[in-house]
């Protein structure tokens, strides 16, 4: 709600109940983050990124990812992909091409897939790559999750 109060601000990371990235102009974030605030958030500051990822901020980069995804040769997958564009998963190569491209101007609705990953009977999760940060919002998500 306190998005739509500020022009270019959209929700762009559904990470867990209680953890929403916001995504826009920076002058705007600042403010949006004060109002946050103000309407009850506990926490809202500006986080240090390189750029307006997963919002309409993006649009210009559209043409070039594009052509790296058009380029790059996909397989039927030999299980579903749940893609965080709209917390589904796919099988059609050209759907995940699709949907890859949709993810730049898009929110990650994290919360969403781990819910329907769960609802799928998904039970046990494994977080490749450096960190454990999608861990504990796989935690946070769905407290009974394993890993």
């Amino acid at each position: 709600e306190v998005c739509k109060n500020f022009e270019g601000v959209v929700p762009a990371n559904y990470n867990c109940p209680g953890q929403l990235v916001i995504s826009g102009p920076v002058g705007t974030i600042k403010d949006a983050c004060k109002a946050m605030k103000e309407a009850g958030a506990k926490r809202a500051l500006p986080l240090p990124v390189g750029g307006a990822f997963h919002s309409p901020l993006m649009e210009p980069a559209r043409q070039e990812l594009a052509l790296a995804i058009e380029k790059t040769e996909f397989n039927t997958p030999i299980c579903p992909i749940y893609q965080n564009v709209d917390a589904l998963p796919h099988t059609s190569p050209q759907e995940i091409k699709e949907n890859l491209l949709k993810q730049l101007t898009s929110p990650v609705k994290w919360t969403q897939t781990v819910h329907n990953m769960t609802c799928d009977g998904a039970k046990k999760f494994a977080e490749l790559g450096p960190g454990s940060v999608l861990e504990g919002l796989i935690k946070k998500c769905n407290p009974e999750a394993l890993f």
